[in-house]
C-alpha cells in the first residue's frame, strides 16, 4: 500500500486529486512528532511505500520561490548529542550518519529531470542566523521543513521506502522568511500541484 503523509490540509488538497485506488492519505499536522506518529500509523496499517509532499524554505542563490525539488537525504538539524558522545549534529542515537537517505523518484520523464537537494528538518520556523549557518555550512542542506526527516527516520527504522518532494515558499536572504511564506505560499502550492501528477505516477 502506498501512503502519503502530509503536514497541512492545504498541502493535502494538492495531493488528493492524484491518489490512485488503494492509496491512503494521512494529514499529520505540523511538526516532527505529528509527522512521525502519522508515518508509524501508516506503516502499521500496511504502507510499504511512504510519500511526503509539501512546502519548504530554501537556502542558496540558485533557489527561487516556486522551485520544486526531490529530497535526496534528510537530517534533523535540531537533534544534537555532540556533547554526550561526540557525534555530528543531526546524528540520531544508533545511526552512523546525520543523513537519512531517501529513495529516488523514478519511472516518469518529469521525475528524471528533478533536482535533488538535502532537506533539514526541525521544529522551528524562524530567521535565525545560527540555524542558517548550521543548516547550510555544517550540514550542506538547502531546503528546510518541519516534518520530512522525521518521516524518513520512522521509515528507516521500519525498513520502508520513503520519497519526498518539496516546493519552496521562502528563500533566506530575500526578506523575512515568515513574510515570504505568508505572501507566496499560495503560489508555491499551485506549483506543487502542477508537479504532482507525473511524480506520483512513478512506480
Amino acid at each position: 500500500m502506498r501512503a502519503f503523509v502530509i503536514a497541512m490540509e492545504c498541502e493535502a488538497d494538492a495531493v488528493r486529486p492524484h491518489l490512485r485506488p488503494g492509496d491512503r492519505l494521512y494529514v499529520a499536522g505540523i511538526g516532527k512528532v505529528n509527522a512521525a506518529a502519522a508515518t508509524q500509523k501508516a506503516i502499521d496499517e500496511g504502507a510499504t511505500e511512504i510519500w511526503n509532499a509539501g512546502l519548504c524554505g530554501g537556502f542558496g542563490d540558485d533557489i527561487e520561490v516556486g522551485d520544486v525539488f526531490a529530497v535526496e537525504a534528510a537530517v534533523e538539524y535540531d537533534f544534537d548529542l555532540a556533547k554526550l558522545n561526540g557525534t555530528r549534529v543531526g546524528t540520531i542515537d544508533g545511526f552512523d550518519s546525520p543523513y537519512i537517505e531517501m529513495a529516488r523518484v523514478s519511472g516518469q520523464e518529469t521525475a528524471s529531470t528533478l533536482r535533488y537537494r538535502i532537506l533539514a528538518t526541525g521544529d522551528h520556523f524562524n530567521d535565525s542566523e545560527n540555524d542558517y549557518a548550521l543548516i547550510t555550512r555544517e550540514l550542506g542542506a538547502s531546503l528546510r521543513d518541519m516534518e520530512g526527516a522525521a518521516i524518513a527516520h520512522v521509515c528507516k527504522l521500519n525498513g520502508v521506502k520513503c520519497m519526498s518532494v518539496k516546493c519552496v515558499t521562502n528563500v533566506a536572504g530575500k526578506g523575512s522568511m515568515t513574510g515570504q511564506y505568508r505572501e507566496r505560499a499560495a503560489f508555491a502550492l499551485e506549483r506543487l500541484a502542477e508537479a504532482i501528477p507525473a511524480l506520483f505516477a512513478a512506480v
